[in-house]
């Protein structure tokens, strides 16, 4: 019985994760060349692999046959996410201090937004982000770009 189970499971967005994860170790590739394979950018290549992001059939269908992953791991790479995460404070140092800049900032970001726009949010779905190294003296900068359509609040 449980042999016949196993033949009608399904992967989930996380064994998908786990399967490109474990690929990535052993080809020994960086996030930036699984992009570049494939035609994507390495934010978004890396946030869909996560299953934060659904990718579309010929890229999905790329990243399976450069990680050499099963073909089941394609439909599911394409199925849309469902976005949650931990609401807790993260403990990773790197993200803590995303969620510290956040809430220092935030409101200073908001501010400066309607000021600029208008009474509006930035989208975080018509949005695109670049992470670059960017030498400097004291030790090199983290450079973070973040660009999403201005959606304006509608009067109703």
């Amino acid at each position: 019985m449980k042999d016949h189970m196993m033949d009608t499971e399904m992967l989930t967005k996380e064994d998908v994760t786990a399967l490109i994860l474990a690929a990535k170790k052993r080809k020994k590739m960086k996030w930036e060349e699984i992009a570049a394979a494939i035609g994507l950018s390495p934010v978004f290549t890396h946030s869909a692999a996560m299953g934060m992001n659904s990718m579309p059939a010929d890229k999905a269908a790329a990243l399976v046959a450069l990680l050499d992953l099963p073909l089941d791991a394609q439909d599911v790479l394409e199925d849309y996410p469902t976005k949650i995460w931990e609401q807790a404070v993260p403990t990773d140092p790197c993200i803590y201090r995303l969620y510290e800049i956040v809430g220092v900032y935030g409101p200073t970001m908001k501010a400066i937004i309607q000021e600029e726009f208008g009474d509006g949010i930035m989208s975080a779905i018509d949005f695109d982000m670049i992470i670059s190294r960017v030498p400097h003296p004291k030790g090199d900068r983290v450079k973070v770009e973040m660009t999403g359509k201005f959606l304006k609040y509608n009067d109703w």
